[in-house]
């Protein structure tokens, strides 16, 4: 049995503090650790076709190599117009080295005739959870436009061109505002709850 101050530890695949943050606010009953807290440095190659694909395979070999659970989570912008690109390619349409202020450009660009119901996008997050070969996926999704330009201060990734049905960028609201309600939060919500019926 385990002592109620003794929280289960959970990997989490990835070094992104900001992200880090979000996960531990929503997952408070597990003591979560980063790939740096574990000194992990495996570059899980997201080579996969499908959110599902990318977040189970960085949460099955992180786990492998770790022993410990492990948290994997690949999301992703999909713009209706262009049949949901960049979906899965969202973090490398433009090859490994580009920035995300360099890819936010190059949507913006290729959008700039596009008006109204054009512009409509959505944010996935895919969660998975993996432990000796138990997996339990999660996803949310969070409905929005491309603004016409970058906005806000707040946020990391495509976060100042995603503007929410009110009008603001991601990257536009509070820490606080956004974990509300983030596409992140509704996949980690998801998968909560099925941790919770283990």
């Amino acid at each position: 049995m385990l002592k109620k101050e003794e929280k289960k530890k959970i990997v989490v695949a990835t070094n992104n503090q900001g992200k880090l943050k979000e996960i531990r606010k929503i997952l408070k009953d597990y003591e979560l650790l980063s790939l740096a807290d574990i000194k992990c440095n495996i570059e899980v190659d997201e080579d996969q076709d499908t959110f599902v694909g990318n977040a189970e395979k960085k949460a099955k070999e992180i786990a492998k190599i770790t022993g410990l659970p492990c948290i994997a989570d690949d999301s992703g912008l999909c713009i209706s117009f262009f049949q949901g690109w960049p979906g899965v390619y969202t973090a490398r349409f433009l090859g490994e080295k580009a920035t995300p202020e360099q890819r936010n450009e190059a949507i913006l660009q290729k959008m700039k005739n596009l008006e109204g119901e054009d512009r409509k996008a959505k944010v996935v997050c895919v969660v998975v959870y993996y432990e000796k070969n138990n997996r339990l996926i999660a996803k949310g999704e969070m409905e929005g436009r491309i603004a016409k330009e970058s906005r806000g201060e707040n946020g990391f990734g495509f976060d100042p061109i995603f503007e929410l049905k009110n009008g603001k960028t991601y990257a536009e609201l509070s820490e606080e505002q956004k974990n509300a309600m983030s596409h992140r939060k509704r996949a980690l919500e998801n998968l909560q709850k099925q941790l919770t019926k283990k």
